[in-house]
């Protein structure tokens, strides 16, 4: 996850390096600056900036809202058909796995095929 974080921001800085670099015309005359031309640079380097701030701010919500979900706790309660018994633990969403849950308190508890897994809400 860091790495990626670490990527992005390295994108974004070469993209904005690459924007301030100044166009060059092919025989070496400098474009002329008019009022229109300084007028449109400007707009486009804020609505460039408000994209990359928009874009970091959903990241960053989207984030919250994982790591918030995934904090979650929720009653898992196992049924096994053949001891015709159940287990109830608490467990955080993030910790859910195919065949695997570990508990709040740090036990892991491997499923079998057989078990029938119940989550709901913690009360």
């Amino acid at each position: 996850m860091f790495t990626k974080i670490l990527v992005t921001f390295f994108v974004i800085i070469a993209a904005m390096l690459f924007l301030r670099k100044k166009p060059s015309d092919s025989r070496g005359k400098r474009p002329s600056n008019t009022t229109a031309n300084v007028g449109k640079q400007i707009i486009l380097r804020y609505v460039i900036f408000g994209l990359i701030a928009v874009s970091l701010f959903a990241s960053t919500g989207y984030w919250y809202w994982n790591w918030q979900d995934g904090n979650q706790v929720v009653r898992v309660t196992i049924v096994s058909p053949l001891e015709d018994k159940s287990d109830v633990y608490h467990v955080r969403k993030k910790d859910i796995s195919n065949n695997q849950i570990t508990t709040v308190e740090g036990i892991n508890i491997r499923l079998s095929n057989q078990e029938r897994v119940i989550i709901a809400a913690a009360k």
